[in-house]
């Protein structure tokens, strides 16, 4: 590669990443010095806990963020950590006389700890269920230290030593403090953004299916999350205790304190690092200040506001006021396409082509029940080395389900499916992408948000390939497609044509052995038809072997080699086209028995 695309150089970050970091991390530092510079004018000591308030609950908001941001999954709770971290410093500094520079390291690594074993079993979970379940912990860590007599927690106090200790006179310094986490926050919150992690934690928010479908192992890419998540939220919750003085189960388990960054996350924008330092700037300080004027008065006022500026965002900007800000200047000043680097004559390659006479995928007796309906039942066929077979049939036959055996979106009732000998049922989604089934969808599958090279390079990174050759696999996949053109435009503005071609080379990406292609036709005009059709010419003359679901019978007639006609989830006939398209059954399949009498066949 050339030095143009230094981030694939960089190797962990994600293409085009290098300078985008360094001009969010100037912007960033110019914030932050214009925000300590008038925190310092403060004399006000009020003023001065709620300008520490804001860089500690933006610190929330990002750890929020990093895990259900970018993973898409939401947490109501997300206190647990906090109030881990804070019950580590105050306990430290109670029983073990620890100066909170340590006990808030210590918190960060419990607080870690308790996101892996958090995560394990309530990965299970999918959207509100799993929202739900997280709130279920800190609600019981709240009645444990309540049962255990833990209350109220004082900070003992140590004014001999207010540096060791974090119990500043002057409150300008405990936002100093404060400001030094925020960085650290950002920083590793930009990191993970920018990075092929946070490229695929970003996948599986926006399409879990087909980013485990390219290869990505989800579960893990969740619990890295979640510990990175936990371990930003309980530093936070440590520093917010040495802020409190006394810590109660209610100010760090309690319902507000999980809102709190959620609401402030889906304030500013999800999904980015601005969301949460917006929603901070904003919510924080108005919160605060109508607690101290009006708290007397109206109870709550601090719930009030949050749930006010949930329904404002719901209403008026639902992805939150950075992306709001975001799409209209888009449009408005639209970016020029990168320049990306010339595809190398031959782009690493994890597997070579098969070749010879035997099955290189075949499938024996396979069958899977929803209840009492058989959608496939003993269904045995099989795809050479370099050939296209066409799966056919009626609408309901069983087709799509079968494609979901063998890429183990579902696992068979009973029945075998193997790649050139290996054994695949019962394995992961992600092991079978792995071990070159690639796959397409009847419906596209695309990461809207992300452009046309990252959408592709997912599923490089799925089978493997890191840095460089990640970037490769992707480039070389989008020339053989025909989209390198439009490598930089927003996978939601492409057209049915491209995002079909798309999930292709996403596929291609990932060195497959057998593509999986199920209706890549669908919705296309006879012109757009015909340029996917070339493609796959193409990609059969370089020794690609396919199995292609399509209705659109003169399309199969013109690529397949062989035929496999389903019906009511059983294997009607197979063949060669004209053996297939010659069958009685397989007219009356199509067209019903009046029909195959008038034909005379």
């Amino acid at each position: 590669m050339t030095s143009g695309h230094s981030s694939s150089e960089m190797g962990f970050l994600r293409p085009g990443a290098g300078q985008r970091l360094r001009h969010d991390a100037k912007v960033f530092a110019i914030v932050l010095a214009v925000y300590v510079a008038a925190g310092s004018l403060v004399q006000n000591s009020y003023y001065q806990l709620m300008l520490t308030l804001v860089p500690i609950w933006a610190t929330a908001a990002l750890s929020w963020n990093v895990f259900s941001g970018y993973c898409g999954l939401g947490s109501f709770g997300h206190a647990v950590f906090i109030g881990i971290g804070a019950y580590t410093v105050v306990m430290g500094m109670t029983y073990l006389s620890l100066t909170p520079w340590l006990g808030i390291p210590l918190g960060a690594a419990l607080g870690a700890l308790a996101a892996v074993l958090i995560g394990l079993p309530t990965f299970r979970l999918r959207g509100h269920y799993f929202a739900l379940s997280m709130l279920c912990y800190p609600l019981v860590l709240l009645y444990v230290m309540q049962f255990l007599g833990f209350q109220e927690m004082p900070l003992p106090m140590h004014r001999t030593n207010p540096a060791v200790w974090l119990q500043f006179s002057d409150g300008r310094l405990d936002m100093l403090v404060a400001a030094g986490l925020l960085v650290i926050a950002v920083a590793l919150t930009m990191l993970v953004e920018n990075s092929r992690f946070g490229l695929c934690l970003m996948a599986l928010r926006q399409n879990e299916l087909a980013a485990e479908a390219a290869g990505l192992n989800a579960r893990r890419l969740k619990l890295q999350a979640i510990a990175i998540s936990g371990a930003m939220a309980a530093a936070a919750g440590g520093l917010y205790a040495c802020v409190l003085l006394v810590v109660t189960p209610e100010a760090v388990f309690g319902m507000l304190t999980s809102a709190q960054p959620l609401v402030i996350t889906l304030f500013g924008g999800v999904a980015t690092y601005w969301g949460p330092l917006i929603g901070a700037v904003v919510l924080v300080p108005l919160s605060e200040t109508l607690q101290a004027h009006l708290g007397n008065i109206i109870p709550g006022i601090q719930g009030v506001v949050y749930g006010l500026a949930i329904i404002v965002v719901m209403l008026v900007a639902p992805e939150g006021v950075y992306w709001k800000v975001h799409d209209r200047w888009k449009l408005r000043h639209p970016l020029p396409l990168p320049s990306l680097d010339p595809v190398p004559a031959d782009p690493p390659v994890l597997r070579p082509a098969a070749t010879g006479d035997q099955p290189l995928l075949k499938v024996d007796g396979l069958t899977r029940a929803f209840g009492g309906l058989v959608a496939v039942d003993d269904v045995s066929m099989s795809v050479y080395p370099g050939r296209i077979l066409g799966i056919i049939g009626p609408n309901g036959a069983g087709k799509t389900t079968l494609f979901n055996l063998v890429n183990g979106v579902l696992r068979p009732d009973r029945g075998t499916v193997t790649l050139a000998g290996e054994a695949l049922q019962g394995r992961p989604l992600y092991q079978i992408a792995r071990a070159g089934i690639g796959r397409t969808f009847q419906v596209v599958r695309c990461f809207p948000r992300l452009s046309l090279l990252e959408n592709v390079i997912v599923g490089a990174y799925g089978a493997g390939f890191h840095g460089a050759d990640a970037e490769q696999m992707a480039l070389f996949a989008l020339d053989r497609t025909g989209l390198r053109r439009s490598a930089g435009v927003p996978a939601g503005s492409l057209t049915n044509q491209h995002l079909r071609l798309m999930e292709l080379a996403r596929a291609l990406a990932g060195n497959p052995r057998v593509l999986l292609l199920d209706e890549t036709l669908a919705g296309l005009s006879h012109d757009e038809c015909d340029d996917i059709l070339a493609v796959l010419h193409r990609l059969r003359d370089e020794g690609m072997t396919i199995a292609i679901i399509e209705h659109t019978m003169h399309a199969m007639l013109r690529i397949a080699d062989e035929f496999v006609v389903l019906d009511h989830g059983r294997v009607l006939a197979s063949g060669t086209p004209h053996e297939v398209v010659e069958d009685r059954r397989v007219v009356e399949a199509y067209l019903g028995s009046k029909w195959a009498a008038k034909c005379s066949i």
